[in-house]
């Protein structure tokens, strides 16, 4: 096989099969339950999954997402998130090449996929991912081509600050707590990680997003203002969009001002 069409396809099989332990870990951190040991099993019967049932994506479709045992349905998000994996390491790699970039943003976008399903379902971001993401970023910063490691800093700064500043202002006016203090530290792991340029590009986009998903949401659902939205999925969004595209939107952004 040529290696233009091998890479390609080595990347993104490398992203399935991590896309099959992230969904260990988004079922599991929430319940403070080892991603290593015990194996995969089935939920309802208790039986080990054997290693040819658990060939990422494949096995889900070839058992029509039921458990050769019992019968019992999975479901669909373990191929979904399988794909979103595999997809992004596949973007990852045409953008940064075979490189350490790819590499750690590979790791970072990891982390979002896993941050952003365990919101959607908890409403929590663990701080197991965002602390240690935070070194990690910083430390990061010291060996790749970019942002640097003053940026990185102030990229920390700047994102927790940012969003604990509202968290703070919000509880203080109304008396509730409109953002949890998850998604300060998040915002923070992704300028670790991106600099500080990211994060007012990241809060931009992650309030449209998310605005224009909540008002879809009450007007579909007829719920009131006060509907609980995760905000970390939005956040990770934004991230994942100013790696791929953010220095060009804003510069085309910029350019239209003038």
């Amino acid at each position: 096989m040529p290696a233009a069409l091998f890479m390609p396809l080595a990347s993104f099989l490398l992203g399935a099969v991590v896309g099959s332990f992230l969904n260990v870990c988004i079922y599991r951190l929430p319940l403070e339950q080892s991603v290593v040991a015990p194996g995969s099993r089935c939920m309802r019967c208790g039986t080990a999954i054997r290693w040819y049932d658990n060939i990422p994506l494949f096995s889900w479709l070839l058992l029509r997402g039921r458990c050769r045992s019992c019968g019992a349905s999975f479901s669909i998000r373990y191929p979904v998130v399988e794909l979103i994996t595999a997809l992004l390491s596949l973007l990852l790699f045409r953008t940064f090449g075979l490189s350490l970039t790819f590499a750690v943003m590979f790791l970072f976008c990891a982390a979002l996929v896993v941050i952003t399903f365990i919101d959607f379902d908890h409403q929590i971001i663990p701080d197991e991912i965002s602390l240690p993401g935070i070194i990690v970023g910083f430390l990061s910063s010291f060996f790749l081509p970019g942002p640097g490691w003053i940026s990185s800093l102030l990229g920390i700064v700047a994102g927790w600050g940012s969003l604990a500043l509202v968290f703070y202002g919000y509880l203080w006016l109304t008396g509730r707590e409109g953002m949890g203090g998850g998604d300060a530290k998040l915002l923070a792991m992704m300028g670790a990680f991106l600099g500080w340029p990211a994060v007012p590009f990241i809060i931009f986009t992650s309030s449209l997003a998310g605005t224009v998903a909540g008002l879809s949401i009450m007007a579909l659902q007829r719920k009131d203002r006060h509907l609980a939205i995760p905000f970390g999925p939005y956040l990770a969004f934004g991230a994942i969009l100013y790696i791929v595209a953010g220095p060009q939107l804003i510069r085309w952004y910029l350019q239209i001002g003038h």
